[in-house]
């Protein structure tokens, strides 16, 4: 596989990307030492309970939960962790790796791009969180790689990048409109070189691999549940959504809704979860659990008709937990207890009451065969990582920035070629902080998954050359697959030009279906 292969050069041949992944590695050692072996957050204990029992949670996809399953023979869960700190250090090698063979920008730029991922505090504590949030962002990015790696992807990447995607969207939902991203930016780049044919063939494959994994989950789970969908939650997601601002008076509802009304004042009400998870929730009213058809369905229809009467609150509130993901200052949001177990702390968060599983008190120590479930505290390692993640985190005006430089760069370049790739990765960075915003609420993790590919838009937008322009035009084909000197010629002298090689397939031939041979070229400004 051609990105793998890739990444093993890349500390071989790029010493300043090895410079900055040496203390990035150690930071995610000290963490491994420090909290031994695993930190946990309220939601771990159900993606324990699935990996041992393997019953599908109704509230959440468990893709997740799958992957534990498949470690659990080794009742260890620093295996998951370490897996998840090396994932944390391959997304970065994955944006590196793109930003320097496909867009050939600068090694500085390059790594730059990657410091976020490898040295933010956070970044590193959501990888040692027992959470499907690591995953998700490498199979998401992988997906984004595949597609980016060569100029006109091949229907066997487009292929292989929607069955990653559709993984990743059975570990989290949010990967789901990620979909309709990928969909525009293949239409737009076949179409815009008027390759009509591989247009269909790359939009169909993509989205029928994309469809495989996440129908196969719904077909578990319609075994298992009777229903045919992922989740028993999205109804109910949306209601808390909407009921921060929802007024009945404002409503046309029929009487089975009725129930779901609140006579609390918008400007008194609680933040959307509490709709969820605490008794202020009208769907506590239900003698049947929440996330059960009946109710997730009435709370649904009643969302539907919250956005339809009040569209312009909808967007207010919407606009509002987006734009609190630009906030210099992080809260303890949505509560100081919750956003405790997004720090490194000084004692391990207690086992959640309710999950015993196999004869054991929580199907944690279940999963360890009866090992302790407890994180470990362990200092000087504990104390190091606690201090470095207080002040060593990506704010979210600087991330604000990020994102709108990688908007404004490619678009100022486009007199040079730039190329309508950003638009891949900086899509998908919106579209992880404002599906959020727009189906349940804000959350901090949700944007540690947003912003690697706002850093890669941005360093795409530096790159010295790009491949195909903006408005179709195909320098690749122009100037041949390899763009700059080749190898074995001398430093100065003129970049060779290979012979084009004629397309034979919709990918466009053997040149445009993935055997691009050239290798990342040494750091160099």
């Amino acid at each position: 596989m051609v990105v793998p292969a890739v990444m093993r050069r890349v500390l071989a041949r790029n010493k300043l990307f090895a410079a900055v992944l040496v203390p990035a590695f150690l930071l995610r050692l000290d963490a491994e030492l420090g909290y031994r072996w695993q930190s946990w957050f309220n939601d771990s204990w159900d993606y324990m309970d699935t990996a041992v029992t393997l019953k599908l949670n109704p509230a959440r996809p468990s893709g997740y939960s799958l992957y534990l399953f498949l470690l659990k023979p080794f009742h260890s869960l620093a295996l998951v962790t370490i897996s998840q700190h090396l994932m944390g250090l391959l997304i970065a090698a994955m944006i590196y790796a793109l930003a320097r063979h496909r867009f050939h920008v600068p090694a500085w730029i390059a790594v730059l791009a990657t410091l976020p991922v490898l040295f933010d505090g956070f970044e590193i504590q959501l990888e040692h969180l027992v959470m499907s949030d690591t995953l998700f962002l490498f199979l998401a990015m992988l997906a984004v790689s595949l597609l980016l790696w060569n100029p006109r992807p091949s229907w066997w990447v487009c292929l292989l990048a929607g069955l990653v995607l559709g993984v990743a969207s059975i570990v989290r939902s949010t990967g789901l409109p990620l979909i309709a991203v990928f969909a525009v930016y293949l239409a737009i780049r076949y179409l815009l070189d008027r390759r009509w044919l591989s247009a269909i063939i790359g939009l169909a494959v993509c989205g029928a691999a994309f469809a495989a994994p996440v129908l196969g989950y719904e077909s578990w789970y319609k075994v298992q549940y009777g229903q045919f969908t992922m989740s028993q939650s999205t109804g109910v997601f949306l209601y808390s959504r909407v009921m921060t601002f929802a007024e009945c008076s404002k409503m046309n509802l029929p009487t089975d809704l009725l129930a779901l009304c609140t006579t609390v004042p918008p400007g008194k009400r609680p933040i959307a979860q509490a709709y969820i998870w605490t008794a202020a929730s009208p769907l506590d009213r239900f003698s049947a659990s929440k996330f059960t058809p009946l109710p997730n369905t009435l709370a649904e229809e009643f969302a539907v008709k919250a956005i339809e009467a009040q569209p312009l609150d909808y967007a207010r509130t919407v606009f509002h937990d987006t734009w609190r993901v630009f906030y210099w200052p992080r809260t303890a949001f949505p509560n100081p207890k919750t956003y405790d177990e997004y720090l490194f702390g000084y004692s391990s968060v207690p086992t959640a009451s309710g999950h015993a599983a196999g004869g054991y008190p929580s199907s944690a120590a279940a999963y360890l065969g009866g090992g302790n479930p407890l994180t470990k505290v362990v200092n000087p390692f504990a104390a190091l990582i606690r201090v470095y993640q207080r002040y060593v985190w990506l704010p979210g005006t600087v991330f604000w920035l990020i994102l709108l430089a990688g908007l404004i760069v490619p678009l100022a370049r486009r007199r040079r070629g730039a190329g309508a790739e950003w638009l891949l990765p900086w899509l998908c960075s919106v579209a992880l902080i404002v599906v959020p915003a727009a189906t349940a609420e804000f959350d901090y993790r949700y944007v540690t998954t947003a912003v690697p590919f706002a850093c890669l838009v941005v360093a795409m937008g530096f790159g010295r050359r790009s491949v195909v322009s903006a408005v179709g035009t195909d320098l690749g084909a122009t100037l041949g697959p390899t763009l700059g000197p080749t190898a074995g010629s001398e430093p100065g002298s003129a970049p060779s030009l290979p012979r084009r090689v004629p397309g034979g397939g919709p990918g466009g031939g053997a040149a445009d279906a993935g055997h691009d041979q050239r290798d990342l070229a040494p750091d160099a400004p």
